[in-house]
């Protein structure tokens, strides 16, 4: 159909829009060939180019046919020579002009089925973008929340505080802003050791460098009163401070590490200490009447960023969690 349409174009019309057509496609293909290193992609796009330099030729010879009207008519008259003898027609036979019509609206159509390959290709083709694209937070308007959940006021869900937590930027928070986030997820749990009573939501985003997770535990545990459990704790070079106008610790743990056997029926080995963890505190409100955030950084290799690491991530995340009244 395109092919019935292009010869019904005349020929300063058609010869124009190949050559221009031909010239982007070619030049277009033969970068993403030399950029992807294709060398199937770098033929296509020679091919492009050789029927436009074709075109640009024909163009030509036509043009100095034109300025030259002796060369043409010698080419014509051997033309004639060479042809069997034909009657001409007769002076009441006039000869057929084109239907200026159908060559404009023939030309429209032909812009207008090339615009709509351009506009709808990228998405009929499959992309070829190899770009690693960030991970997204999982679904969870299908998990069943527990019932510390429903009371009042109601806990924000693992899954506001994933999308609090997998921003565009945090990768640059961290000081690895090259990096894309490989997992992303979040979990509407309850604290251990209080029956279910007490919601404490977690989301995780994991990159290549560090591994980032924010919690939120609804007690009524102070500050004051979590920086002396620290004491008895393993919880190592603890530092309070205020951060958006609300009491706050630094503290420092290990993680846990448990290896699973899948060939063994999911057995588990015994649990290991992790790598060291970098952990900030933060008070659900200004008040300090119970509750905390916490803003937990490690990585496999060990190494732990500053606080001004963890202090900017807090100072961007928290203010995005949806508020819940204190009680």
């Amino acid at each position: 159909m395109l092919g019935f349409l292009l010869r019904l174009l005349p020929f300063w019309v058609r010869e124009p829009l190949l050559i221009a057509v031909g010239s982007v496609l070619g030049v277009r293909i033969t970068y993403l060939a030399i950029h992807d290193h294709d060398r199937v992609a770098a033929g296509l796009g020679v091919v492009f180019l050789v029927f436009t330099a074709i075109r640009v030729h024909g163009v030509i010879r036509t043009l100095r046919a034109r300025r030259n009207p002796s060369v043409q008519a010698q080419v014509q008259t051997v033309a004639q020579t060479q042809a069997p003898t034909e009657p001409r027609p007769g002076p009441d036979t006039p000869e057929k002009e084109p239907n200026a019509w159908g060559q404009a609206i023939a030309a429209v159509a032909v812009f207008g089925a090339l615009a709509a390959a351009l506009w709808w290709g990228p998405r009929v083709l499959p992309s070829d973008d190899s770009t690693p694209q960030p991970a997204s937070c999982s679904d969870g308007e299908h998990e069943e929340l527990p019932k510390a959940y429903q009371r009042k006021p109601q806990p924000v869900t693992g899954e506001e505080l994933c999308k609090a937590l997998n921003r565009p930027d945090l990768a640059g928070l961290l000081g690895t802003p090259a990096e894309t986030a490989t997992s992303a997820s979040g979990t509407s749990n309850t604290a251990p050791l209080t029956d279910g009573k007490v919601a404490q939501p977690e989301a995780e985003v994991t990159f290549d460098t560090y591994t980032v997770n924010v919690s939120a535990t609804y007690n009524e545990l102070s500050t004051d009163q979590y920086v002396k459990l620290m004491k008895f704790g393993d919880a190592e070079d603890t530092k309070t401070l205020t951060v958006l106008g609300r009491p706050a610790v630094f503290s420092s743990d290990h993680t846990m590490k448990i290896e699973i056997e899948i060939g063994s029926g999911g057995s588990g080995g015994p649990v290991e200490q992790g790598p060291l963890a970098r952990t900030l505190s933060v008070a659900l409100d200004r008040n300090d009447r119970g509750g905390y955030y916490e803003i937990t950084v490690w990585s496999t290799s060990g190494a732990l960023p500053n606080d001004s690491v963890l202090l900017g991530i807090a100072e961007k995340v928290l203010p995005t969690i949806p508020e819940r009244p204190v009680r």
